[in-house]
């Protein structure tokens, strides 16, 4: 009888233990620091990271300069999505902007031009 029970207890442990939803998150909020310095800034930057496959929502905070972005974790990455910032001209974390980018930029939004 002893044996049965420890039969029936592993059974269910491993039953339990199999039904665990072990799917990774359908979405992941990151928070990027950026160099971003207007309005102008801010309109580049959601609409680059908002039309971006895998982006659920890009929203830049002026005050503080972070952008918090949801997005699918199959499609993209927190990586990918630096780099996009850093495409469209402006530093994201610790990756800075592209200086082709940068130029491209109107002069207010090029680094110094609030100063």
């Amino acid at each position: 009888m002893k044996a049965v029970s420890i039969c029936i207890l592993m059974l269910f442990t491993v039953v339990y233990g199999f039904g665990q939803n072990t799917k990774p998150p359908k979405q992941q909020t990151v928070v990027i620091q950026t160099s971003a310095q207007c309005g102008d800034c801010k309109t580049r930057i959601e609409g680059g990271l908002n039309y971006t496959k895998g982006v659920k929502f890009a929203e830049l905070d002026m005050t503080t300069k972070k952008v918090t972005v949801k997005f699918k974790p199959k499609t993209t990455n927190s990586e990918a999505l630096k780099k996009i910032i850093s495409s469209i001209g402006y530093d994201a974390d610790e990756v800075k902007a592209d200086p082709v980018a940068i130029k491209k930029l109107p002069l207010c939004c090029q680094p110094g031009g609030m100063d």
